[in-house]
């Protein structure tokens, strides 16, 4: 039986989406426990010319439910607002996407499939078919804002570790 797009992007969206409440959640105990304001994490940046670690966070709920938004409308366009700035903020950011992405039946992904959808930025544009773009293009995209934030915790000296990133893998049951 071939793999459906909703078992190819769905679970793994869902996992990421775990792993960014996970590193929200140690990110306000770590601060708690060490006398480290809000502030230190939630606007720490590995490098001056890149995004702050909420916009890493508020880009993974973006790259998933906001992708399927995308997806239904034909049209994504990334959402250059300043993120949450607070972790129950974020946290309320990530949860609507899971919310999203929970309701996402097998039905309404496959109907996804063929339909054309574009991504626009500035005077950039990029043509996709759903599937390509979801696949393409979304998830590695919330791969990498998961994994750029949990970077910066590190960098910060939180104690996260790889399977802090992995989140709740699919085993075998």
């Amino acid at each position: 039986m071939p793999l459906s797009l909703h078992a190819a992007y769905v679970p793994s969206a869902l996992q990421m989406l775990g792993t960014a409440r996970h590193l929200v959640d140690t990110a306000e105990k770590w601060c708690a426990e060490n006398d480290c304001g809000h502030d230190e994490l939630i606007g720490a940046r590995i490098f001056d010319d890149m995004l702050p670690w909420a916009y890493q966070v508020k880009c993974v709920a973006e790259h998933t439910q906001g992708s399927i938004e995308g997806v239904r409308a034909g049209l994504y366009t990334p959402d250059l607002n300043p993120p949450p700035m607070t972790f129950d903020a974020l946290r309320d950011k990530l949860a609507a996407a899971v919310a999203t992405l929970e309701a996402l039946t097998e039905e309404d992904m496959e109907a996804f499939i063929g339909q054309p959808m574009r991504f626009e930025f500035k005077d950039r544009g990029m043509d996709f078919t759903a599937e390509e773009f979801l696949l393409s293009f979304s998830q590695p995209n919330f791969y990498f804002h998961c994994s750029t934030a949990y970077n910066i915790l590190r960098m910060k000296g939180v104690p996260v570790g790889k399977m802090d990133f992995m989140g709740r893998v699919r085993i075998k049951r």
